[in-house]
């Protein structure tokens, strides 16, 4: 059969550096931190106290009151930013067949505020069980791409993706799967997290995961840095509504780049630590070029996985040598999680999101906070440090990489008919 091809008509973005798309990308160019001290929790006894949040959030704003507290702030985030890609799509209930149209979502971890204050209440209690009747429906993970399709009357294809932080681009590639397959022709998909709890921050830094720079958190995510102690964690969410381009087309929608290809693997190594020569992100990029159809020297930008941990980093760059050989040194690469710090399952979302925009304005968003260069990198790479960079971008690609050793790109390009 002949695959369909699968456009980005929408996008929606709630991030620690402003609550639309708009924000988000001049916050991406300009190189704003979105790191600070942590407002969501007394973290005064925690070795990390700062993160990436969203920042003045108040979801009354956008939901009604009653039903706000029926949802995790997870899920909230999720109903917001479907919220926006709709409008942005020019798309309702009413002016598509809602029985085509559908919602793979993802995150990474789910309802964890509300399972921490669920456990907490009933630890603080006697042993009567007096549970929220909401807190399961509350907490599990699928629910934000059940009360999407709720809000927006959507009855195709609907489920969540998990695989860690590389859930939401997990979720991403099916949702462009079932488009080019013909068993849809609209998806809302990507991701959504909000994990910054006592429970969240906590068990990442049990793990020594986070980077503990308190006395700076502004530049405390410094992928590729000498110095780089960890990642920060971030919270937010980002969607894009995935369209079939004939049903795009005629309906006249606004497009803003063609969905290439997608691949995904894994490392069978650690439960946390990547492969240390970088083997599962290495075939994961040729993975993504070969379902493409592309050749390496077509890919211009790499948003890479990129978590300032030291480690990661490393590998990643092994990975993009072997796969690019003399071209990676043509690449611009950044980590934007240099500045929104790492949203877990909604990174690869929010990332994709950044490879769109840098296709659409060609321009690359940098990696901030670079002070000391790493020996142990090669100095002819281009990382985009501390600066955007204008060029021309036919073609990005989207790396996300997650715990259990989960590997997922993506690669979208200029759209020509």
């Amino acid at each position: 059969m002949q695959l369909k091809r699968v456009v980005v008509t929408g996008i929606g973005a709630l991030t620690p550096l402003g609550k639309t798309l708009d924000e988000y990308w001049e916050g991406l160019v300009n190189g704003v931190s979105g790191a600070d001290f942590i407002k969501q929790f007394d973290c005064s006894k925690f070795k990390t106290r700062f993160a990436c949040e969203v920042k003045d959030f108040e979801p009354t704003q956008y939901l009604d009151k009653k039903e706000a507290r029926k949802i995790d702030r997870f899920t909230q985030f999720a109903l917001i930013v479907s919220d926006q890609a709709m409008k942005d799509a020019g798309i309702s209930k009413e002016t598509i067949n809602v029985d085509r149209a559908g919602v793979i979502f993802a995150s990474g971890i789910g309802g964890l505020i509300t399972f921490q204050e669920e456990v907490i209440g009933f630890a603080q209690g006697d042993g009567t069980p007096r549970f929220n009747p909401f807190f399961i429906p509350k907490m599990i993970l699928d629910i934000a791409a059940g009360q999407i399709s709720m809000r927006h009357g959507l009855r195709g294809p609907n489920y969540a993706v998990v695989s860690a932080c590389a859930s939401s681009t997990n979720a991403i590639i099916d949702a462009f799967d079932n488009i080019r397959l013909g068993k849809a022709d609209i998806i809302l998909t990507g991701g959504s997290e909000a994990v910054i709890s006592a429970a969240g921050v906590g068990g990442f830094n049990a793990m020594k995961a986070l980077s503990e720079r308190n006395d700076d958190p502004k530049t405390a995510s410094r992928p590729f840095d000498k110095e780089r102690d960890g990642f920060v964690m971030g919270e937010g969410a980002g969607m894009l509504v995935l369209e079939e381009l004939e049903h795009a087309l005629a309906r006249g929608a606004k497009i803003y780049c063609e969905i290439a290809g997608g691949g995904a693997t894994a490392d069978a190594h650690h439960i946390t630590a990547p492969h240390p020569e970088g083997l599962g992100a290495l075939n994961v990029m040729k993975t993504a070029l070969a379902d493409a159809g592309m050749q390496a020297d077509e890919i211009d930008y790499i948003n890479v996985h990129g978590t300032s941990t030291p480690l990661g980093d490393i590998a990643e760059t092994k990975a993009i040598l072997g796969v690019f050989g003399e071209h990676a040194y043509n690449l611009n690469i950044s980590s934007t999680k240099s500045m929104t710090g790492h949203c877990l399952g909604a990174a690869g979302a929010l990332e994709a999101i950044a490879a769109i925009m840098s296709v659409v304005h060609d321009t690359v968003p940098p990696t901030i906070n670079h002070f000391t260069d790493d020996p142990e990198l090669d100095p002819k790479l281009n990382f985009t440090f501390n600066k955007a960079q204008k060029r021309e971008v036919r073609a990005a690609l989207s790396n996300t990489f997650g715990f259990g050793g989960h590997n997922a790109s993506v690669i979208v390009k200029k759209f020509k008919q």
